[in-house]
C-alpha cells in the first residue's frame, strides 16, 4: 500500500485557492472548478497527499455547480464529520491521509447508484487520465474507470 501523507511540500505547492480551501476548509465558488465539465476518463485524488479518491464512472452532472460523485474509489480514504457551520447540519467529508477538506455529501444523489451526492470541491482534488494511471502508481484503479466520453 502506498503511503499517503498530508506533505509539507505538497502544501507549499497549492495555489492560493486549493490553500484555502484543503487547508482552511472553505468552499471555491459554483460553477468555477476547473473538473465541473471534466468528462475525460480517471480518477481525482488528493491534492496534497494523492490518496485515489473518486473514479470518473462515478462522477455526474448533479446541477450543484460543483464536481458530483455518487460514492469515493476507495472509501476508506474518504472520512465523514458533522459539520455545523454556516446554520447548517451538514457532513463534511476529507480525505483521510491528507487531512484535506473535499466538500460535503448529501443524500439526495441518483437513487439507482446509492443516492448520495459527494459534492467536492475542484481545489482538493488533481485528476489522473487514465492513460496516466498506470504509470503514476494507481493502476489498481483502472478497472473503475470508463470511457465517458
Amino acid at each position: 500500500m502506498p503511503d499517503y501523507t498530508k506533505d509539507p511540500e505538497a502544501i507549499s505547492r497549492l495555489t492560493p485557492e486549493q490553500y484555502r480551501v484543503t487547508q482552511t476548509d472553505g468552499t471555491e465558488r459554483p460553477g468555477t472548478g476547473e473538473y465541473l465539465n471534466n468528462k475525460a476518463p480517471g480518477i481525482y485524488v488528493d491534492v496534497v497527499s494523492g490518496e485515489p479518491l473518486f473514479a470518473s464512472s462515478d462522477k455526474y452532472e448533479s446541477g450543484c455547480g460543483w464536481p458530483s460523485f455518487v460514492k469515493p474509489i476507495e472509501p476508506a480514504y474518504v472520512i465523514e464529520k458533522r459539520d455545523l457551520s454556516h446554520g447548517m447540519v451538514r457532513t463534511e467529508v476529507r480525505s483521510k491521509h491528507g487531512d484535506s477538506h473535499l466538500g460535503h455529501v448529501f443524500p439526495d444523489g441518483p437513487r439507482d447508484r446509492g443516492g448520495l451526492r459527494y459534492c467536492i470541491n475542484s481545489a482538493s482534488l488533481r485528476f489522473v487520465h487514465r492513460d496516466d494511471m498506470e504509470a503514476e502508481g494507481y493502476g489498481d484503479y483502472l478497472d473503475q474507470v470508463e470511457d465517458l466520453a
